[in-house]
């Protein structure tokens, strides 16, 4: 695994921990705010969706909440740059009858999942 960055806040005290975990540091390009695009969009969303909305406390409900996130975004969650399937599944062709939805609480009710019913 890779960590890229170049601003100076992080000082080389976190390079070490880095490093020591077995992770490799790489220097981001100068003035490219876009080279970090799909870490910076990742990182926002799940601050917005998720860790601005709910308290943590410990490092074990932190890893429990980061996995929950992770699947709802790679198996539910749609993208649309994936003209709105979900990574890990493609969507359902259209149905032309009436349609059923169920939704499913995650995260005690933080995120909400709608599926049909088949």
């Amino acid at each position: 695994m890779e960590i890229s960055t170049r601003q100076v806040k992080f000082i080389s005290m976190f390079d070490e921990v880095f490093t020591s975990e077995g992770l490799r540091i790489l220097q981001t390009p100068p003035r490219t705010p876009q080279a970090n695009a799909f870490a910076e969009r990742w990182i926002g969303g799940l601050r917005r969706e998720l860790l601005d909305r709910i308290l943590i406390v410990n490092a074990r409900h932190l890893r429990r909440v980061l996995a929950e996130y992770e699947t709802h975004v790679n198996e539910h969650r749609p993208h649309r740059s994936l003209g709105h399937a979900t990574p890990l599944r493609a969507l359902p062709d259209p149905a032309e009858a009436d349609i059923k939805v169920i939704r499913r609480d995650r995260l005690g009710g933080l995120i909400h999942e709608y599926a049909q019913v088949a």
